[in-house]
C-alpha cells in the first residue's frame, strides 16, 4: 500500500505519514523509486501512533516498537559488496580474454593447416596438368598415320631398299 492509500485509511494526510515516518525513525520499506510501501504491519504501527496522537500523547513522547525490516533481495548493502561483484567482474574478462585469445590461436592453427592442404592440392593439380599434357601427346602421335621410309625404292613390286654408301654408314647418315 502506497502512502496515500494508507493517509486516506487513517483519515490524515499523506505528508502526515511521511513526518510520522522520519520524525519517529519508523523502518518502513521503499519501492525502487524511493516512495513508501506499507504492508500489514506497518498499518497497525501507524495506527496505534495516530491513536496515541489522538488520546494527547506529544509525537516527541511517542516510542515506537522498532523491529528491523529483512532487506529487500537484490539491494547492495555495502561496499564490501560491490568490492566482490568488482573481483567476479574481473575475473570474467580474464576469462573471456583467455577464451578469445585461445579462439585466435585454434583459428589460426586451423589457417595454416587449410594453406598447407591447398598448396598440396595445387601441386597435385600441376602434376596431374603435366601427366594430361603428356598423355595427349602420345595419343596424338599414334592417332598419326606411321610414315614410310624414303629410302625405300619399289621395284616390280619389290621392295629395294637404297644402299648406303660406306662414307654414310660410317657417319650414320
Amino acid at each position: 500500500m502506497n502512502t496515500s492509500e494508507a493517509a486516506k485509511l487513517l483519515g490524515v494526510s499523506t505528508s502526515t505519514i511521511q513526518r510520522w515516518v522520519k520524525q519517529l525513525d519508523l523502518p518502513m520499506e521503499r519501492n525502487e523509486r524511493g516512495h513508501y510501501h506499507f504492508n500489514d504491519k506497518d498499518i497497525k504501527v501507524l495506527q496505534e501512533i495516530h491513536e496515541q496522537l489522538q488520546s494527547g500523547t506529544l509525537i516527541q513522547e511517542i516510542v515506537p516498537v522498532k523491529e528491523k525490516k529483512i532487506p529487500r533481495k537484490g539491494i547492495v548493502n555495502s561496499t564490501e559488496k560491490n568490492e566482490t561483484f568488482e573481483k567476479l567482474l574481473e575475473k570474467v574478462n580474464k576469462l573471456e580474454m583467455g577464451l578469445h585469445a585461445k579462439a585466435d590461436s585454434v583459428a589460426s592453427y586451423q589457417l595454416l593447416q587449410h594453406r598447407r592442404e591447398i598448396e598440396e592440392l595445387q601441386q597435385q593439380i600441376k602434376e596431374l596438368t603435366q601427366l594430361v599434357e603428356t598423355l595427349q601427346t602420345e595419343m596424338n602421335e599414334m592417332k598419326r598415320p606411321p610414315q614410310i621410309e624414303k629410302p625405300l625404292v619399289l621395284d616390280n613390286g619389290k621392295v629395294k631398299r637404297k644402299k648406303k654408301s660406306f662414307v654414310s654408314s660410317l657417319l650414320g647418315l
